[in-house]
């Protein structure tokens, strides 16, 4: 495909923050087959933090799926990109309606999953929906007919700072959207209280982050304690302003440990060496295979784990998967 064919491009990825990260793989390498194009990404509102991370986005359009006018935001997200006159539009998620989306744009040339006959007709390239992969991976099949760059993992503009020896740095927030939809993916407060106080007694300078979400859980924590005056304690909660800041802290720590949320995925891209509590999730489709990324998982041998998505979209009452002790989760960070 020439290059100079493509100036104006088109990606659509609705889904949080983190999605948003899995899909810098594929920006990068359409950056690369296309090293003078303007890259314009749709998305939704929640997630526009994702442009503290890297300077390839160009331009937005917020597409605010979660209201309950959602096909009128579409119907706006379609004039909208018919107005900008694109060459190239690239979209992710598996829904049927998305090749329409595409096709209705008036956008010449047009990439999206294989959904059926309808898709194939309606793109340009249609191409097969993998999900048994790391989600980057998955995201990146979409370009795989364009351009012969292959970017495994994300990459961010954060420069690394120096490394603070002996830290921990703990995340253990996940987002409020996921936990009032029912999902929820970590352990509770009281185990990860537990977990900075055994840290901290191995002589562990622990520090506490998280974000807005984090308050009820940070607050749980900072009750619950025994070494919140100890020299080796830092609670950094709230100094954090945004995604960059956050990434910054994440750099300069010799240890990351966090729950299966946003922050890992920028620990990822930083290669700083983390530890992730996983529950009913896939960490197979979540974090790449590298011994920079470890998985922390309950022996709990359950038939449908990961279910999450797989199986159900809110977690079990049960949680068995979640019963992870603060001495095995301890245990694989000092190892």
């Amino acid at each position: 495909m020439e290059k100079e064919k493509i100036n104006n491009i088109l990606a659509i990825n609705f889904g949080g923050i983190g999605d948003e990260i899995f899909f810098l793989p594929t920006l990068i390498s359409l950056k690369k087959q296309f090293p003078n194009s303007k890259i314009t990404l749709a998305l939704e509102p929640r997630s526009k933090s994702v442009r503290d991370l890297t300077d390839l986005i160009d331009d937005m359009i917020f597409v605010d799926i979660k209201n309950k006018n959602k096909y009128i935001e579409l119907i706006k997200l379609i004039f909208e990109a018919r107005r900008r006159k694109f060459d190239l539009a690239i979209s992710a998620g598996g829904n049927k309606f998305i090749s329409i989306i595409l096709w209705l744009t008036g956008i010449k040339i047009r990439c999206g999953f294989d959904t059926g006959s309808l898709s194939r007709k309606l793109l340009t390239y249609a191409v097969e929906l993998n999900k048994n992969q790391y989600a980057c991976a998955m995201y990146h099949d979409l370009v795989r007919p364009i351009t012969s760059f292959n970017t495994e993992l994300p990459e961010v503009n954060i420069t690394p700072l120096p490394k603070r020896k002996n830290t921990v740095l703990i995340h253990p927030g996940v987002s409020k959207m996921s936990i009032q939809k029912g999902c929820i993916k970590t352990v509770d407060a009281k185990t990860w209280a537990k977990v900075i106080d055994l840290l901290v007694q191995n002589n562990k300078h622990v520090i506490l982050a998280g974000g807005p979400d984090d308050k009820d859980c940070i607050d749980e924590i900072l009750t619950t304690i025994s070494c919140k005056d100890s020299d080796l304690f830092e609670n950094y909660y709230g100094k954090t302003k945004s995604m960059r800041d956050l990434g910054e802290l994440i750099s300069s720590a010799e240890k990351f440990l966090c729950s299966d949320s946003a922050p890992l995925h920028v620990a990822v891209a930083l290669k700083t060496q983390t530890y992730v509590i996983f529950g009913s999730t896939d960490d197979k489709k979540l974090i790449p295979h590298s011994d920079k990324v470890v998985a922390i998982k309950a022996n709990d041998k359950c038939p449908l784990k990961p279910c999450l998505w797989e199986r159900r979209m809110t977690t079990c009452e049960s949680l068995e998967c979640l019963k992870i002790t603060p001495e095995e989760i301890v245990t694989k960070v000092l190892a």
